[in-house]
């Protein structure tokens, strides 16, 4: 993580699944690199954290109402903009209790947007949503249509969050690239290729309007120097 925030130097970064307390968060490392940091973590499982340059401002701790799912949601004002990031539930597979769970997560964060959020300030949701969109965004769309990450409810819910006033930033440069944030560890997924796009920076028209590149950094997905990367990337967005 810090190899590639003196690399990339980020502005703001959203984290996902810490799994652990915010007291074992080694804040005073990224101190060190420049950053402050902001966390809503608990025990072994989910947790996120917002890193930033510039001092930010905690305005929404947990998910209204989703609490027993666990550390899911975080957001912060920050640089002039309202940041979000969020670890949506698994679900696990269609028949497991935590699909519906899932399903009404979405739910709640979709009238959290509508409640609590303006769609025409400059507002960024951020994370690892465990939706795939669209088949360009699934190596084996034939062969996953209709299962967990793929079915048609939880790409129903996904699709809110455009019609409330997001744009997944990442098609909004690159609308007919097949690219991939996730890859297993099992079976060579990633030298393969079988991945699928589950991790998004989603915008406002203000941050639309901004925006210069978008990018997967499919490089960190890689082992550097025998440390083991995470099985996702990192999606980087630059603003004007």
């Amino acid at each position: 993580m810090l190899r590639w925030l003196r690399e990339r130097r980020p502005d703001i970064v959203g984290l996902q699944e810490l799994k652990m307390r915010d007291e074992q968060f080694q804040a005073g490392d990224f101190e060190a690199e420049g950053y402050r940091a902001i966390t809503h973590g608990q025990k072994s499982w989910n947790g996120v954290a917002i890193l930033s340059k510039q001092p930010a401002k905690v305005t929404q701790v947990g998910l209204p109402g989703q609490e027993d799912f666990g550390a899911r949601l975080l957001t912060a004002e920050v640089s002039g903009l309202s940041f979000t990031t969020v670890y949506v539930p698994n679900g696990k597979n269609l028949e497991h209790a935590d699909y519906e769970r899932k399903l009404g997560w979405l739910d709640a964060l979709a009238g959290h947007l509508r409640e609590r959020h303006n769609s025409s300030a400059p507002t960024v949701l951020c994370g690892d949503f465990n939706v795939v969109p669209e088949p360009i965004d699934s190596w084996n769309e034939d062969g996953l249509a209709g299962s967990i990450f793929h079915s048609e409810p939880e790409r129903r819910r996904f699709a809110y969050f455009a019609q409330w006033g997001l744009s997944d930033l990442f098609r909004s440069l690159h609308p007919n690239e097949k690219m991939f944030s996730w890859w297993d560890y099992r079976a060579l997924a990633f030298p393969r290729n079988r991945g699928l796009r589950i991790d998004f920076l989603l915008g406002t028209n203000p941050i639309v309007e901004r925006l210069a590149s978008v990018r997967i950094d499919r490089d960190y997905r890689k082992k550097k120097d025998g440390l083991t990367a995470s099985d996702h990337a990192p999606v980087i967005a630059d603003l004007n």
